[in-house]
């Protein structure tokens, strides 16, 4: 099992959930944090972190975020890895309601 980031981190882009991973699994792309898959060691300490409640086990993703399973493991390898808390968007707060942000994912 592995964790995955789904679609409330988009825009919101809060970075609690790096300071807390042991093994710097999460990469950061322009509008979200994705999850490594192969270095994921399933800890959960990420999960209580996150403000916007956007990771989950990837055997848990709701039925309408699965595509973010594939979209983490695919931009994990195009993004770098965050290893220390950065500040989030100026506008994040706004974001943090907002549902179907899909298209917001820059890549």
């Amino acid at each position: 099992m592995t964790y995955v980031v789904t679609e409330s981190c988009v825009r919101c882009r809060y970075t609690d959930c790096v300071e807390v991973c042991p093994v710097d699994c999460f990469h950061a792309g322009p509008t979200m944090l994705v999850i490594d898959p192969v270095e994921c060691i399933d800890c959960a300490v990420c999960v209580s972190e996150c403000p916007v409640d956007a990771i989950y086990p990837d055997d848990e993703v709701p039925a309408d975020q699965q595509d973010f399973i594939a979209l983490n493991a695919r931009l994990a390898q195009q993004w770098p890895v965050l290893s220390t808390r950065q500040a989030p968007p100026d506008d994040a707060e706004a974001w943090e309601s907002v549902t179907d942000k899909r298209d917001q994912i820059e890549e």
